[in-house]
């Protein structure tokens, strides 16, 4: 399905930064995950599914911020993107859990959610409150879909700079065909972009995607951290937890900073 919405309006490099400090109540999100999702009595509470099967190893909370927004996380602790559990060979694709979890907000909506309109966010360690590995499940931005769609013919399966600045960031852009995410977008960020030993430095989104002929896909968005533009590498920006494109709120719902 194709999205036509507001017009919106490119490869920041940056230097090496020390890492982010753990901010106050930073292992909230752990804390919830030992209390709600492990034990005999699993899921309870705000914990919502666990997977604990050694290829998933995952549980999905309903986050407080917005009537919409879902949280797919590891059951086991892993601080965030720059953790190097996640590049080894077999790690869970949490991305492609967190991509099934959609149905979650889709159920929240009470109304069918488009592919386009669905998006999963991972923060930096610069760009998040909480040092659990957390992958936001929610609506993108209603200027962001137009942004995209204004700009799919730049696009391709390789990264690349897109043209435009989302939210007044640079972002590199690339596709992925497919119907689910077979392909772990973590690795093909820190692979093919970032670096490994750099990875920690970006924020990553995946959003739905089909091309002109209707081929279901996905759109791969990545920003790297840059101080000097206000950048915190939090590609949770893109998103609105009050997912105005279909609820037809008044303002749209920023990230809790």
């Amino acid at each position: 399905m194709r999205f036509l919405l507001l017009p919106l309006l490119l490869l920041a490099g940056c230097a090496s930064v020390p890492p982010a400090p753990p901010p106050a109540h930073s292992d909230a999100l752990w804390r919830l995950i030992e209390r709600d999702c492990q034990g005999a009595q699993s899921p309870r509470g705000d914990c919502l599914q666990v997977r604990p099967a050694v290829d998933h190893r995952d549980v999905l909370v309903k986050d407080a911020h917005g009537h919409y927004q879902f949280l797919l996380m590891p059951l086991d602790k892993v601080s965030g993107i720059e953790s190097p559990a996640l590049y080894r060979r077999g790690a869970p694709n949490y991305f492609a859990a967190a991509w099934q979890a959609r149905a979650r907000t889709e159920q929240a909506l009470g109304q069918p959610l488009p592919r386009s309109v669905a998006s999963l966010a991972l923060n930096s360690p610069h760009g998040r409150s909480q040092h659990q590995l957390h992958i936001h499940v929610d609506c993108l931005r209603a200027d962001v879909l137009q942004a995209l769609e204004d700009n799919r013919a730049t696009l391709g399966t390789q990264w690349a700079p897109l043209p435009v600045l989302l939210r007044g960031h640079q972002y590199q852009a690339r596709l992925l065909p497919g119907v689910a995410l077979t392909a772990n977008p973590l690795n093909l960020l820190a692979y093919g972009l970032s670096g490994v030993d750099k990875v920690g430095q970006w924020s990553l989104l995946v959003a739905g995607h089909e091309d002109v002929h209707g081929a279901p896909g996905f759109i791969l968005l990545a920003t790297q951290l840059d101080p000097d533009s206000g950048n915190d590498a939090s590609a949770e920006e893109l998103q609105d937890h009050a997912c105005s494109v279909l609820t037809g709120a008044d303002a749209s719902l920023e990230r809790v900073r």
